[in-house]
């Protein structure tokens, strides 16, 4: 119990104190109530931030979510609370809500193929950043995005083997685990030139990076499979385009409006110009030629 004096710490100095004692159900405490505050005053970028990852954090293991899904004297219940928060911020007019929105139906005038090397297109420009990540405990995966990028444009010309194909399943299966794991929300970073430390946590706005990389590979891989059968494959999944934006880095270090961050402009930019790219008359060889261009992009860089 505090004393009489003692004051409360703010939600900040509770964060740092958790991501050291790696108290899990504090800390998503600890982001849920900078999300109020952030809500409570208006700025709503830094309440969808805040609020997702207290989503993510007690979302992550069953323990965690009991823990902190119960009614305690000190610590009042906040799972219902965040979500019904979540979905409120999910009808306002911010960018973490209108790209991906605007990505869906243009890349639903998109024939499949086209889709699909958008998509491909999108996983390379994270390649960079994911080696730099891959080099902290537990974030290898992110290393292994430069080998997956590079097997997928193959496989758009060419039979893989089995052990590319089984390669490619691993991936995706990682990447789908690493968003419950202790590395992608325990506090690991990486320095950026110029700018502040980038935290693995950072792949986690719009519903995470590291989720959509794994829905395009699963989206893939079945693609392949039908393809190998005979069969119908299934239509892309899409939802990779637009989350290069990285909102979460952005908002977390106070860049101003999103709409107007430099790197965040570039980005939309090369975006724009992927569209128009894969709907024009191109060859596998202009294909290959961009992706290697962006495998070596620092999507972080000076815009």
């Amino acid at each position: 119990m505090l004393g009489l004096f003692e004051k409360k710490k703010s939600p900040e100095e509770r964060l740092e104190k958790c991501l050291e004692k790696k108290d899990w159900d504090g800390l998503s405490r600890a982001y849920y109530d900078l999300g109020v505050a952030a809500m409570d005053r208006g700025d709503f970028n830094k309440a969808v931030l805040w609020l997702s990852r207290a989503d993510t954090v007690y979302s992550a293991s069953d323990k965690v979510y009991s823990k902190t899904s119960k009614n305690r004297l000190f610590h009042k219940e906040i799972v219902t609370d965040c979500s019904d928060r979540i979905g409120t911020l999910e009808e306002e007019d911010l960018l973490y809500n209108n790209i991906p929105a605007e990505m869906d139906e243009k890349v639903e005038e998109l024939e499949d193929i086209q889709a699909r090397v958008l998509g491909l297109l999108s996983m390379a420009r994270l390649v960079r950043l994911g080696q730099a990540l891959s080099k902290l405990p537990g974030c290898e995966v992110l290393g292994r995005l430069d080998w997956a990028v590079s097997v997928v444009l193959k496989s758009f010309q060419e039979p893989i083997t089995q052990e590319e194909y089984s390669g490619l399943m691993d991936i995706c299966n990682d990447l789908y685990d690493f968003g419950d794991s202790e590395a992608f929300y325990g506090g690991g970073q990486i320095p950026v030139p110029g700018g502040p430390p980038f935290q693995v946590f950072d792949l986690n706005g719009m519903a995470g990076a590291h989720l959509e990389l794994n829905g395009y590979l699963d989206s893939h891989l079945r693609f392949l499979s039908a393809l190998s059968q005979g069969q119908e494959p299934p239509r892309a999944d899409s939802g990779m385009v637009g989350y290069t934006l990285l909102p979460d880095y952005y908002v977390r270090i106070g860049a101003g409006e999103l709409e107007q961050v430099p790197q965040i402009k570039a980005e939309l930019r090369r975006i724009w110009s992927d569209f128009d790219f894969v709907r024009s008359r191109i060859t596998w060889e202009q294909v290959a030629d961009r992706v290697r261009e962006y495998q070596e992009l620092d999507i972080l860089g000076q815009a």
